[in-house]
C-alpha cells in the first residue's frame, strides 16, 4: 500500500514532521509512507492555475493520484488549521468537479506543543476534506500534546507509549485503506 503523507508545517524542525518521519519508521511491511514537502507550493491562486498548474502543484497531485491512501499531520496555529494546510488542500480540490482527493481514505494526525494536541485543527481538515468527497478515518484520533517531550533533539520520536499508540494508529489507517481497495 502506498501512502502519501504531508506536513502542513514548513519549520524544519517541525514536530509534525517529525510525527511523519516517526509514522514512515513504524509503518507496517504493507505500508510504504512517502513524505511529500509542501515548501514550494504557491499560494492558490485561480489566475495562476489558469496558465495551467505550477510544476510542483503537479508532482503534488499526481502523488495524490498515485497513492492508495493519505496521512496528513496537521499542526495547530490560533485553534486551527495551518495556511499551509488549508493551501495544499485547496490545490488538492482542483478542479472542482474532479478533485484528486475525491474518494481517497484519508488519516489525520497532528503534534502540538499545547496541550489540547490539535483537535480544532484536525475538525478543520477534516470538514475540508468532506467537501472534496474524502473519507477521513474517524478513529483512533492521534492528537499528541506535549510533543516537544516526546521527541529528542534530533526529532526522533523517543516516547514509547507515542510509539505504541502511533503503530497502533498505523494499523488501523492500513486497515481503514483496504477498506476502499476492495
Amino acid at each position: 500500500m502506498n501512502i502519501l503523507a504531508f506536513a502542513g508545517s514548513l519549520r524544519n524542525g517541525s514536530l509534525n514532521k517529525s510525527l511523519l518521519r516517526a509514522a514512515e519508521e513504524l509503518a507496517r511491511e504493507n505500508l510504504t509512507i512517502t513524505i511529500f514537502d509542501l515548501d514550494e507550493i504557491p499560494l492558490f491562486n485561480s489566475d495562476l492555475e489558469a496558465e495551467g498548474d505550477p510544476k510542483r502543484v503537479t508532482e503534488f497531485k499526481e502523488a495524490i493520484r498515485q497513492a492508495d491512501g493519505i496521512l496528513i499531520a496537521s499542526p495547530e496555529y490560533n485553534h486551527g488549521m495551518t495556511g499551509i494546510t488549508k493551501n495544499a488542500i485547496d490545490w488538492a480540490s482542483r478542479p472542482p468537479k474532479d478533485p484528486v482527493m475525491r474518494y481517497k481514505p484519508v488519516g489525520i494526525m497532528g503534534a502540538s506543543p499545547g496541550i489540547t494536541g490539535t483537535a480544532r485543527s484536525q475538525e478543520q481538515v477534516r470538514q475540508a476534506l468532506k467537501a472534496l468527497g474524502a473519507y477521513c478515518m474517524p478513529s483512533p484520533e492521534l492528537l499528541l500534546f506535549r510533543a516537544r517531550e516526546k521527541f529528542d533533539e534530533n526529532g526522533v520520536l523517543t516516547d514509547e507509549s507515542t510509539r505504541n499508540f502511533l503503530s497502533k494508529y498505523l494499523n488501523a489507517f492500513s486497515e481503514w485503506v483496504e477498506n476502499f481497495s476492495k
